[in-house]
């Protein structure tokens, strides 16, 4: 997968697994930009959801993804699927997140900070990122995600 940047960001229950995977990428050599937020103080996951899925969004080279992460991943999924060209996916195994960019081309990875180990969330994130979108019988699908 040709990956230009990941921007990432968390709520306070997400922090340190978000600095942990921000360091991991850099052994990688991957940019990524941070959202925030800058500490594990109380934080509402919405703040950070928006950033991240509009600085994706506006990327119109499919060279740009995302990782959300707070403590049961929903809230900030669901804030983030709710910008038009964002197919964010809430990840738990590394299955599912294969599943996830080969069948729905998904452009976010969510994690579950409070139900997910350090080692499964690295696991998830080199597998969705190494993942290609399989397309045929699934790029009718996924041009049907979009209300607009």
């Amino acid at each position: 997968m040709n990956i230009k940047t990941i921007a990432i960001g968390s709520d306070h229950a997400g922090f340190d697994l978000k600095e942990t995977l921000k360091a991991y990428l850099a052994t990688k050599g991957i940019t990524v930009k941070d959202f925030g937020p800058a500490s594990d103080a109380r934080a509402d996951y919405p703040d950070y959801a928006h950033p991240v899925a509009s600085f994706v969004e506006e990327d119109k080279t499919n060279q740009t993804f995302g990782i959300l992460i707070c403590g049961s991943g929903n809230g900030i999924n669901m804030t983030a699927n709710k910008h038009q060209e964002i197919r964010s996916a809430l990840c738990w195994m590394p299955e599912i997140a294969e599943l996830a960019r080969l069948h729905n081309n998904a452009n976010i990875l969510v994690l579950p900070a409070r139900y997910i180990s350090i080692d499964e969330a690295k696991k998830c994130v080199d597998v969705f990122f190494s993942t290609e979108f399989e397309g045929g019988r699934h790029t009718d699908r996924v041009n049907k995600i979009c209300c607009v």
